[in-house]
């Protein structure tokens, strides 16, 4: 409505214009040597309008000529940015169906429509990837990492190559320039923990393990590794604090402590250790500085006075019994294992010593001797340094499994029952 309106307005303002000018007296004359022309005003201002209305129309027809080649230009554009999309998504689809072959015939189709974008430039890598053409995959990766808008997506494929192939120099290098690029990536994060686990650079790995990672065990490892002993002392206390019941943390950081002269604290550490996880070689290195055996027996006594009960400190304070002469003791201790269901084969040997020592070279002794040997043949077995991916073995603590490369899972246990 309010169109109409102003529709109306503007013929009834043209409607009087027209009024006034054909109202309106007077004449235009040019004239230019013997020519002369003369029209009245009104017709004067209608020739003009016209004429400035017909060069208004002949520029833009001139400009709509100049024009079309750059239309034709951006329609031909527009056609070949459809036509790529289109290889691309092809492209996308035959990847996931793992088509090799069709893959890189779309990518090339795509990369003839849209040129070597950041996007064709990576699908073409992952296409001769999946072909096996590594090789082809890498000029790719490098012509990405030759952008500065998509120098990552170069970078992270170089780097997995490398990694693939075991080139560790390589890996290093390139994931240092990924982390210039792009600092706290999640994945490059995990990527170089990988590589630090791989090439054993056990304070990177250290750094970059997550809060569940194996701190203690890589912290013991950094140490070994460490040459300034300040801060070797440092990664011991780090593997200490990280997981006191992990005995060779424990005991690297008390060994340190009692060289540098506290004593007391390195017994501190010590205790603290047996009594989140009780180990033997926790038990030497307490009783380390004791040597007469009735001293030893009271040391241990104040090494396990938190958790007597426990199976390990039984064992400690019946074999330390044992060789003192108290079978009294010894035989209390080992019969409490029984009672428990605690006993494993060390606790039917050690019963094994001690009806010898009580009785002697006699038939009731070895009588007796004969069941608890018996029993230890069926019982399960000692604990050992075992790795928990694969079950192996180890003579002492390592940072890896020799049998499977796993890192961080050798502990102290017992074999599986059964």
């Amino acid at each position: 409505m309010g169109r109409a309106l102003l529709l109306l307005a503007a013929l009834a303002a043209i409607t009087a214009a027209a009024f006034q000018l054909a109202n309106t007296g007077g004449r235009v004359e040019i004239e230019v040597g013997d020519t002369w022309i003369g029209v009245t005003f009104p017709v004067a201002v209608t020739l003009l309008a016209v004429g400035f209305l017909a060069l208004h129309w002949l520029l833009q027809f001139l400009g709509w000529l100049g024009g079309m080649p750059g239309r034709r230009r951006a329609a031909r554009a527009a056609r070949r940015r459809v036509e790529g999309d289109v290889a691309v998504t092809r492209a996308l689809v035959a990847l996931a169906a793992g088509t090799a072959e069709t893959a890189r015939i779309e990518v090339r189709r795509a990369r003839e429509m849209l040129g070597d974008t950041p996007q064709t430039l990576l699908l073409a890598a992952e296409a001769e990837r999946l072909a096996g053409r590594e090789d082809a995959a890498t000029v790719a990766f490098k012509a990405l990492a030759g952008r500065s808008d998509a120098r990552f997506l170069g970078l992270r494929g170089l780097l997995r190559q490398a990694m693939q192939r075991e080139d560790w120099a390589a890996a290093q290098r390139l994931a240092k320039e990924a982390e210039a690029v792009n600092p706290g990536a999640a994945w490059l994060r995990e990527e170089r923990q990988v590589l630090a686990l791989r090439t054993r650079d056990w304070r990177e790995a250290l750094a970059l393990s997550p809060p569940a990672g194996p701190r203690a065990a890589l912290a013991l490892a950094a140490s070994e590794q460490e040459a300034e002993p300040a801060r070797a002392a440092e990664l011991e206390k780090l593997a200490f604090t990280a997981d006191p019941a992990f005995a060779p943390g424990a005991l690297a950081h008390a060994k340190r402590l009692g060289a540098a002269g506290s004593a007391r604290r390195a017994r501190a550490v010590l205790e603290q250790a047996w009594l989140a996880a009780p180990h033997p070689d926790i038990a030497a290195a307490w009783l380390a500085g004791t040597p007469e055996k009735l001293a030893k027996v009271k040391a241990a006594e104040d090494l396990v006075h938190r958790n007597p009960d426990h199976a390990e400190s039984r064992l400690l304070m019946a074999r330390l019994a044992l060789e003192a002469g108290l079978t009294g003791r010894a035989r209390g201790e080992l019969e409490a294992l029984l009672a428990a269901g605690s006993a494993d084969r060390r606790a039917y040997l050690l019963l094994a010593q001690l009806e010898e020592a009580e009785h002697g070279d006699t038939a009731d002794a070895r009588a007796a001797q004969a069941k608890w040997l018996r029993g230890a043949a069926n019982a399960q077995g000692a604990p050992r340094w075992r790795c928990g991916a694969c079950g192996a073995e180890h003579n002492g603590w390592k940072a890896e499994c020799a049998g499977c490369g796993t890192v961080g899972r050798i502990a102290w246990s017992a074999p599986a029952k059964g």
